[in-house]
């Protein structure tokens, strides 16, 4: 877990200060290929109790996590929003400072941001220091997929909106699909993100790479 290392400031400074207005950051890039994202204000989150940790550089790794609940069958938006908070609010308990992935994506395919200030730096070429890996919070951004899948793989909606978002990130930080999306458990001693999806990631960046390759040809 990285700390962000920066004195306790009320959540409504801390989200005023890292967070551009919800509307230009959900509006921003629309049209460049990024997927539909909710951001933190737009799905109810609470402030982060310490300034996010910004390094103005790309990542080199998009990790890809499973959340080890339940596979609910309500594909809402309200649920994506339900199941954001309640993981932050998880977060929270562990003692984190926020949300810890950068991302989550619904099994109903609707993506909201996580940490806070995610988007914004993302649509930069930046990344925020998240806590999703240990010992490689510094150079990876995670992405959360509803669900546990050991035995089962995500729905199709859930598939559809990682491809567009991992096209979308692979295109902002100049990064090749092909090495750059890597299961959780390539870093740490943990079945994330399923015994079952995690062999499919090899499927995953190809059609990521294709998702990239038609957008560069339009």
């Amino acid at each position: 877990m990285v700390e962000d290392g920066s004195a306790r400031s009320s959540p409504q400074t801390l989200r005023q200060q890292s967070s551009p207005g919800s509307r230009d950051v959900a509006d921003a890039g629309r049209g460049a290929g990024r997927p539909r994202v909710y951001t933190t204000q737009e799905w109810g989150a609470r402030g982060p109790e310490r300034r996010p940790t910004v390094h103005r550089r790309p990542p080199r790794y998009i990790v890809v996590h499973h959340t080890f609940t339940k596979n609910y069958d309500d594909p809402s938006v309200d649920h994506g929003f339900w199941l954001a908070r309640a993981i932050q609010r998880a977060h929270f308990g562990r003692g984190w400072p926020d949300t810890g992935q950068h991302f989550t994506i619904s099994r109903g395919g609707h993506v909201m941001e996580g940490r806070t200030g995610s988007l914004a730096a993302a649509l930069a070429g930046h990344m925020v220091v998240g806590t999703q890996v240990r010992g490689a919070n510094d150079y990876t951004v995670g992405i959360e997929c509803e669900g546990t899948y050991n035995t089962v793989l995500p729905p199709r909606p859930l598939l559809a909106s990682l491809v567009e978002m991992c096209a979308w990130l692979c295109t902002r930080y100049d990064l090749d699909p092909r090495t750059a999306i890597v299961p959780h458990m390539r870093f740490n001693d943990t079945d994330c993100c399923g015994y079952r999806f995690a062999p499919t990631l090899p499927k995953l960046r190809a059609q990521v790479a294709r998702a990239m390759d038609a957008r560069s040809t339009r």
